[in-house]
């Protein structure tokens, strides 16, 4: 057998000696990522107190990031097809630590939402990962890897929470962000030491004006999401916001279809199978965020609500905990799938799991272990699904432009998480009984968010189902990577 070290199918360089670490480092990036998402979650009651500001005030450290991560992800994967994506993983990571570092230092509201924004910045760290993992990994362990790179938001995002909620009630809470700040600098180190850069790259000149456009429409059209509950979903801030992204996107759609280099390939993104990955993307992301708003609360009613079990923000995060294990241990399972019967399939699975999960959950909320089963099924479900949409996108768009598709994905299911919050809100906070003189959302009000998850998971298997069938391995690559004819760019 010949030592010579083998060559990725795609990028035609030398893949990595050790592709086991490079796997193992880009998955702990994207769960170090995720874990500063929930590191606020368990003081964000205290907010108010910690930094000397109104509840509504103290919620922009938390829209901010929101904000910040839905500019930043389309970018970053552009940049990172033009000068390379573990050079915008760096710089992402780093980002990171020194918004954590901002936070950590922070006792007043501004500096602390610049440091989530700067943290928001880091979100593209997953997409890049798995857009590496392309560029180096040899074609057989691509599908597992990316399944795992993916999972990894999820599994931050549940073993973050216990550990968070752990550390803001033994220590001061500035040391969630010291915490933050430390792994991000353990991240960079090992990026730096074990992942090589992709000669994969587009070159060209970055779309600046199309960044702007999309930036002010993304945040126009989010903020509208994020904020109109507060606001009044009628009021002028709320409706102008919206009439300006869509006015904006708009605009900005017709600008990069006639870009000789866009920012977003809308031609490529038009594709059937992008499309309908991207649509399903969203109604997962919907479905998967509604259950993170549902079984908190459920779990910290009072218990004189009759349906609260009055636990504690500890209990809370050792019941998601296992959901992220689930979420890891079905990335082989899913990668397995996908090589055998193709990432459509496998994507419907997750689909049908999320479905079959929230349905559960409408007849089982009344214990414990209930809320830990629901969970740990709809964990699996998102699992198979993220595992399976890295797969889809990349077997439908050229390599050199991996980074860029991989991003606009992951802003789909943000976008999807963004409206589901805002949904969910409205249904909690209109269905509400009486106790002690405070209006708590019902017991109805939860079980119509689960039916409404459960059919955005239904959604997403009947989106999933226009995608075009599996054929054999590399048939979707050399397809993608293929010069197109131009009347068929738009299929």
């Amino acid at each position: 057998m010949s030592d010579a070290p083998a060559l990725s199918a795609e990028s035609g360089r030398q893949a990595p000696s050790q592709p086991n670490a490079v796997v193992a480092v880009l998955a702990l990036a994207g769960i170090t990522v995720s874990l500063m998402q929930t590191l606020v979650i368990p003081i964000v009651p205290e907010l108010p107190n910690y930094l000397h500001a109104s509840a509504s005030n103290a919620a922009w450290a938390v829209t901010a990031t929101l904000l910040a991560a839905a500019v930043a992800t389309p970018v970053a994967g552009r940049l990172g097809d033009m000068f390379g994506k573990r050079l915008m993983l760096l710089v992402s990571l780093v980002l990171l630590v020194a918004g954590s570092v901002v936070c950590a230092l922070s006792d007043s509201l501004v500096p602390m939402i610049v440091g989530r924004t700067l943290q928001g910045l880091a979100a593209p760290v997953v997409p890049l990962g798995i857009s590496i993992m392309r560029d180096e990994l040899p074609p057989e362990r691509l599908a597992g890897s990316t399944a795992l790179m993916s999972a990894s938001l999820g599994v931050g995002g549940a073993l973050g929470l216990p550990a968070a909620a752990f550390i803001a009630g033994h220590f001061d809470w500035h040391v969630l962000f010291w915490t933050s700040a430390t792994l991000g600098v353990v991240a960079v180190a090992l990026v730096l030491a074990l992942v090589p850069e992709s000669r994969v790259r587009t070159g060209g000149r970055f779309d600046a004006v199309g960044a702007l456009g999309m930036a002010i429409g993304l945040v126009s059209l989010l903020l509208a999401i994020s904020k109109g509950a507060d606001w009044g979903w009628a009021s002028g801030t709320t409706l102008g916001l919206f009439a300006v992204a869509v006015v904006v996107l708009t605009a900005w759609g017709f600008f990069e279809l006639r870009a000789g280099q866009p920012l977003v390939d809308l031609r490529t993104t038009a594709r059937r199978q992008v499309l309908f990955t991207n649509l399903a993307s969203v109604a997962f992301g919907f479905s998967m965020f509604a259950m993170a708003l549902v079984l908190p609360q459920l779990l910290q009613l009072p218990t004189q609500t009759g349906y609260g079990l009055g636990r504690s923000m500890m209990t809370v995060g050792l019941v998601m905990a296992p959901q992220g294990l689930v979420m890891m241990a079905t990335a082989p399972v899913s990668a397995m799938i996908t090589k055998s019967r193709g990432p459509k399939i496998t994507l419907m699975i997750g689909a049908v799991v999320v479905a079959a999960g929230y349905g559960l959950n409408i007849v089982l909320m009344s214990q414990v272990w209930h809320l830990v089963l629901v969970s740990c099924i709809i964990g699996a479900g998102v699992g198979f699904a993220y595992g399976a949409m890295p797969a889809l996108i990349m077997g439908a768009v050229p390599a050199s432009e991996t980074a860029a598709a991989n991003s606009f994905n992951t802003l789909m299911r943000s976008i999807g998480t963004s409206v589901a919050s805002a949904v969910a809100g409205v249904i909690l906070a209109q269905l509400t009984i009486s106790l002690g003189g405070y209006a708590l959302p019902s017991e109805n009000s939860f079980k119509v968010v689960m039916a409404i998850g459960a059919g955005a998971a239904v959604l997403a298997f009947l989106l999933a189902s226009f995608l075009p069938r599996h054929r054999p391995a590399g048939a979707e690559t050399a397809e993608a990577a293929a010069p197109e004819p131009e009347a068929e760019t738009v299929r």
